[in-house]
């Protein structure tokens, strides 16, 4: 048997390390602790950017500290090229979106349907898009403070 890891384990382990090293350790103690908390859709609380993006905060003040959040995303929204002093970590709940490095070409773009996962490091340069007819959900988590730091072409 290799001693080298699979991609699926690597990506596990990244996810473990930064989650450990988070409050998000001392919420999951904390709810199980304390019962379960349940928010229907509708109840959600999104707070909507000028240019659309709404954030439905889950855990933590993204412009704080670490957090996580529902994000949607208009359908047709494509970011501007920026970084994150942060890493991201999502999952498509509804729509169809890519995450792509700065300069990478249409045809290179991997499209992530619902169910999809992705890790955004931190200091990347790249593009975020919606590439679908509906409006764009993931799941974000976020290792610290949000923020979107333009990168010029």
């Amino acid at each position: 048997m290799s001693n080298r890891k699979s991609s699926f384990s690597l990506i596990v382990d990244a996810i473990l390390s930064s989650l450990c090293a988070t409050p998000l350790v001392l919420f999951s103690l904390s709810a199980a602790a304390n019962g379960i908390t349940s928010t229907p859709v509708d109840q959600l609380g999104y707070d909507v950017t000028p240019e659309g993006v709404a954030f439905a905060p889950l855990k933590g003040n993204r412009f704080e500290e670490p957090y996580m959040a529902m994000v949607r995303l208009p359908a047709g929204l494509v970011s501007p090229p920026h970084t994150k002093t942060a890493a991201m970590y999502g999952v498509i709940v509804q729509g169809e979106m890519t995450h792509s490095l700065l300069g990478t070409s249409a045809a290179d773009e991997i499209a992530l349907p619902a169910g999809s996962f992705y890790i955004i490091p931190a200091d990347i340069p790249h593009v975020s898009k919606c590439i679908s007819d509906i409006d764009c959900v993931t799941f974000l988590y976020q290792d610290g403070k949000f923020d979107f730091n333009l990168v010029q072409q």
